[in-house]
């Protein structure tokens, strides 16, 4: 089967890798319909060093089912299923809990011997607690938005909730990727009354004020900060959405929270300068968040999604087949894209 693997930094490729299938009769085989190229990939894009072996990429797809192993009672070959960005049982204490990124038996798509998303097909571990059935057929029109359901809107609807927006909140949301596009979407869902995204890029802050955004400020560091104060009577953010996960954005997002608020964290750490102590402290900041349990996620917001109250599908704004994922990767490295759909 084709599948895409890095091999160092910029080197992707689409190659041939052995067809995936059942070893353990907890899992199932997943034939991928919709799969995606994510931020968070870019960052192996960016860095990875060069080596022989390459590293199986992709942990956002739908697919439908197969085949599936003696002890799976959830799924059924023909079942349109959508797999979280990591798998898991479903039935350890921390999964009782919705944290299933913590799962005691999950793991990460791409390690080991466990099949990356971004593929033909998937071996599925722990199925039964890892594959969500979908009500639709495979080719449905609402598949974009569907496919965000595991990850993006699930990490900016965790962002909103980690920074507990509330009817009537102030939002700031720093970051215009499609996390932070979909935050945008999460807090006007719960909702905040004004939401201000802090981003550079016109196409992508002018999709945000379509998906609610009442502001947008365009300035970083201390002059976005002062315009985010001023925009909020001086007062800053009852909720501020921090989707980058560098240090300079965790700075921008504890100076526009008012006193306090909440700073609900999502991008994906990049860097060993994270700050926060003394300005935290002073102002009394709280930051919660990680990295998001979708899968807790998916019950709540499937409806929205089924009936057209959200539409977390405008994120994508390009679509390619399996053997484009190479020029997709380089359309996101260079802003040319939001966030890229691969299609069979």
């Amino acid at each position: 089967m084709r599948a895409t693997l890095l091999y160092g930094a910029g080197d992707v490729r689409v190659e041939d890798v052995p067809d995936a299938s059942i070893s353990l009769p907890t899992d199932a085989l997943v034939r991928v319909t919709r799969s995606c190229i994510c931020g968070s990939d870019l960052w192996p894009y960016k860095s990875k060093p060069a080596g022989a072996d390459g590293q199986r990429m992709g942990h956002e797809f739908i697919g439908v089912v197969e085949n599936v192993g003696a002890e799976v009672t959830t799924v059924k070959p023909g079942d349109v299923v959508l797999a979280p960005f990591v798998y898991s049982d479903g039935r350890c204490d921390f999964c009782a809990e919705g944290l299933h990124t913590s799962c005691r038996n999950g793991g990460f798509w791409g390690v080991g011997d466990v099949d990356g998303g971004q593929g033909e097909a998937v071996r599925v571990p722990q199925a039964d607690g890892t594959l969500v059935v979908l009500p639709v057929g495979e080719d449905d029109a609402l598949m974009p938005s569907l496919l965000t359901l595991s990850d993006v809107m699930g990490t900016g609807h965790h962002a909103a909730v980690a920074a507990g927006v509330r009817p009537g909140s102030t939002v700031v949301v720093v970051g215009d990727g499609a996390v932070g596009l979909c935050g945008v979407i999460a807090a006007k869902r719960l909702g905040a009354e004004q939401i201000v995204i802090m981003g550079r890029h016109e196409v992508r802050t002018s999709l945000a004020r379509e998906l609610g955004a009442t502001d947008v400020v365009a300035e970083r560091g201390r002059a976005g900060t002062a315009k985010v104060l001023e925009l909020t009577g001086g007062d800053g953010a009852h909720a501020v959405l921090e989707c980058v996960g560098m240090a300079d954005s965790l700075q921008t997002a504890i100076r526009v929270t008012r006193a306090g608020g909440t700073v609900g964290r999502v991008g994906v750490p990049q860097s060993g300068d994270i700050p926060a102590s003394q300005l935290m402290f002073a102002k009394n900041v709280s930051v919660a968040g990680g990295m998001a349990p979708v899968r807790a996620y998916v019950e709540e917001l499937l409806p929205d999604v089924l009936s057209g109250a959200i539409q977390p599908g405008r994120v994508f704004d390009r679509t390619i087949g399996i053997e484009d994922v190479p020029a997709g990767y380089a359309a996101m490295d260079g802003r040319e894209a939001i966030k890229v759909l691969i299609e069979p």
